[in-house]
């Protein structure tokens, strides 16, 4: 049974104005899941003007209760986990496994946000003149629009909605296109949890048709955006240019370094799930692997057999291992890769093709050697199951060849050397560094964002996620009952009030 997606504004689902709509397909069965509304700029203006009316008795809403509510959206995606996480999985393909820690990363989110409605802190400091105190506030900023993309249906969307609701801001999301019915569902999540209508808005679409609209709107005033590093400076290049606050965290090339003296067995295994998890469609997902001479001939041996033993179907089979790519330009982008890697000479020890199954976008776990760095496959970002190994002769060169990217996500090392495993700290230029484990599994306590063409400095998750959808107002209050010139009466009125003393 196909399902029937609508926008969510003002708390109501509502078709796309113009009666347009697009279909969502299962990308394992090729079946038609969903119809979504293809909205345009009219269904982004209503859902703004949606916001814009809730926001200020949402402001005014004291954290506290702004967190309970969350509280209740946690526990309603508990309730609700099982059947999220299924339909997660047939909109975009990934494993049942994978979807279910999807919700679950969007269930400690809210947990942990919904806590900072009891903090949400700012400081106190030491003024320089007498009788006066000053103070440092977070403050709401207004109406936040929100792109998200689908590879993370409800994780990469919670990481944006809870801290800019428990900051007290309203929201219109545009979720990405290929998971319309997971959005409707996780956006149904807050309006049952008692979220007052219109602080919570959904416009589904396509970029430049709703993206768009949204970037541009003169009613929003942030914008967060997760995709494509293309797509996001587009984003950032016409926001900037209206004064806006932008967040971004696009792509990634990311690298696990391995020497001599690790673990092989761990190792092997944490660059199998880091590589092949998700089909490889993660921003943290590992397509570099930068191996020491000395250890490269076994561990390539171990990946070999590894890919080929990974089993590939339904992601709602609990025997599957990797489940389809998302659609079929996704497809067609991998499948093109294999001509480039011919051409710069690279070696293909297993995959390199489609996978030879009835119906879905499936491509075999690849893995590349013989890669150079920069090479195309070792530079460009594949975004599907494809691993390229480089061949490194000490630490100093690893470190060299991970940092020279255009991106700058995550990275990894192995290693039982505890003085490389800090030198690694301390020199892999990345937003997240890992010690003997693969480069996926961010936790969302800690910030959550990378380096030069991955983001813009901001970051997502921790306590740095309220820094994107806050605003810093800074307070005094003097009660000298008298004019007080800060750096230019300071030694004046101290003497005075030392004489009075």
């Amino acid at each position: 049974m196909t399902i029937t997606v609508r926008n969510f504004i003002n708390g109501e689902l509502v078709a796309a104005q113009s009666g347009k709509t697009f279909q969502s397909i299962n990308p394992a069965t090729e079946e038609v899941l969903a119809v979504a509304p293809d909205s345009t700029s009219a269904d982004v203006d209503a859902a703004v003007q949606a916001a814009k009316s809730a926001y200020n008795a949402w402001r005014l809403t004291p954290a506290p209760r702004r967190g309970e509510i969350l509280y209740r959206v946690a526990e309603i995606l508990k309730e609700r986990k099982e059947e999220l996480s299924a339909l997660m999985t047939q909109e975009m393909g990934k494993i049942i496994a994978e979807t279910r820690g999807d919700v679950q990363e969007a269930i400690d989110m809210a947990y942990y946000m919904g806590g900072e409605g009891r903090r949400l802190m700012g400081y106190t400091s030491p003024v320089e003149m007498p009788n006066k105190f000053g103070m440092a506030l977070r403050d709401s900023v207004g109406i936040v629009g929100l792109i998200t993309p689908w590879n993370f249906p409800v994780a990469v969307p919670s990481w944006k909605i809870l801290p800019a609701l428990i900051a007290g801001n309203s929201i219109v999301w545009k979720p990405g296109e290929d998971v319309p019915a997971s959005a409707e569902m996780f956006a149904q999540a807050f309006a049952d949890a008692g979220l007052p209508a219109g602080v919570l808005n959904v416009v589904n679409g396509f970029g430049p048709d709703a993206g768009g609209p949204l970037v541009a709107h003169p009613d929003v005033r942030i914008l967060s955006f997760t995709g494509s590093t293309d797509t996001g400076i587009a984003v950032y290049t016409k926001a900037a240019s209206l004064g806006k606050k932008v967040t971004l965290e696009m792509g990634g090339k990311n690298a696990i370094i391995v020497m001599d003296d690790a673990n092989l067995d761990l190792a092997v295994d944490a660059i199998t799930w880091s590589a092949y998890g998700t089909t490889g469609q993660r921003c943290t997902a590992t397509s570099r692997l930068i191996v020491q001479k000395g250890i490269k001939p076994r561990l390539m041996e171990a990946l070999v057999a590894k890919a080929k033993s990974i089993r590939m179907g339904d992601g709602l089979d609990p025997n599957v291992d990797m489940g389809p790519l998302v659609n079929p330009k996704a497809l067609e982008k991998v499948s093109s890769y294999m001509d480039v890697a011919k051409s710069e000479g690279v070696k293909i020890l297993t995959g390199g093709a489609p996978a030879d199954i009835e119906k879905g976008y499936f491509f075999q776990p690849t893995l590349f050697d013989g890669v150079e760095a920069g090479m195309r496959v070792e530079q460009e970002e594949i975004f599907g199951p494809v691993l390229s190994v480089i061949e490194v002769a000490d630490f100093a060169e690893a470190v060299k060849v991970n940092n020279s990217t255009r991106y700058g996500l995550s990275s990894s090392i192995f290693t039982e050397n505890v003085n490389d495993a800090f030198r690694a700290i301390r020199d892999l230029t990345t937003g997240i560094v890992y010690i003997n484990h693969g480069t996926t599994g961010a936790e969302i306590q800690f910030p959550f964002g990378g380096t030069r063409g991955t983001g813009n400095g901001m970051r997502e998750a921790g306590q740095a996620a309220l820094t994107s959808f806050t605003e810093w107002k800074s307070v005094y209050v003097d009660y000298s009952g008298r004019l007080q010139r800060a750096q230019i009466d300071t030694e004046d009125v101290l003497s005075r009030e030392l004489t009075s003393d």
